[in-house]
């Protein structure tokens, strides 16, 4: 392969953030403040360190917010492009009309606008392009929202609150593809829902392990738990 590493991103930027009601009632959840500016911004700034200057950002619900406030993405010091699709479409529709419009590129970034990472991007690249497969999935180890109790019939003998469960792994939502995820992309659904299972009974889905920061922002909470962190220093 000529391509020595990432240099373009989709970024799927369309959903309605339902779940973070009220403060998306008039715009998308990727222009939500987050400790001074839009959630989004702080993809494309992580992007840029990684030397990924060509994004494309995938819009929808209330696509107007994002598209006046970043326009080519010149003041962030990247180029910005915008594809087009329905929220009922979902990350399938997305992802395939983001690539098809402009992507040219043979292996590219892939992610959800609300995912916040300090992910090596080239280093899941070299992953990525070593294992093979058609899609690599950033995973991490479980983050449990809840205390885990230890039992002893009856008695509780151990009590650990939210622990970090490294036997347990789940997607950051940040994916390497490589151009040929395009014969198995859906025209609508969602690719966790029906590309990923597909190529895993295919052994062409592969597993980059992140073991650095990762948050996920769907929810007030989860909101509220990324300012902490960031406020801390901890992103």
């Amino acid at each position: 392969m000529s391509q020595e590493r990432v240099k373009t991103a989709i970024i799927l930027a369309g959903g309605a953030g339902l779940r973070l009601r009220p403060l998306t009632q008039d715009i998308p959840k990727a222009m939500i403040n987050v400790s001074g500016k839009p959630l989004l911004q702080w993809i494309i700034e992580w992007l840029k360190v990684n030397d990924v200057r060509s994004i494309v950002v995938g819009v929808a619900y209330k696509k107007g917010k994002i598209m006046e406030y970043f326009k080519d993405g010149e003041n962030l010091g990247v180029e910005i492009k915008y594809s087009t699709h329905t929220v009922e479409g979902g990350t399938s529709e997305g992802f395939k009309l983001a690539i098809h419009r402009h992507v040219r590129d043979e292996v590219f970034l892939a992610m959800n606008c609300d995912e916040l990472v300090d992910i090596h991007v080239n280093e899941m690249f070299a992953h990525h392009c070593k294992q093979g497969g058609v899609a690599t999935v950033a995973v991490g180890p479980l983050r449990s929202p809840y205390g885990v109790v230890e039992l002893d019939g009856a008695d509780v003998i151990g009590f650990d609150e939210k622990p970090i469960l490294q036997s347990v792994h789940v997607s950051t939502g940040v994916y390497v593809f490589s151009r040929d995820v395009l014969r198995y992309l859906s025209d609508v659904g969602d690719v966790e829902r029906i590309m990923f299972p597909k190529l895993s009974s295919m052994r062409k889905l592969k597993a980059y392990h992140h073991n650095g920061f990762w948050a996920t922002v769907n929810s007030l909470k989860d909101l509220e738990d990324v300012e902490t962190q960031l406020q801390r220093g901890l992103i």
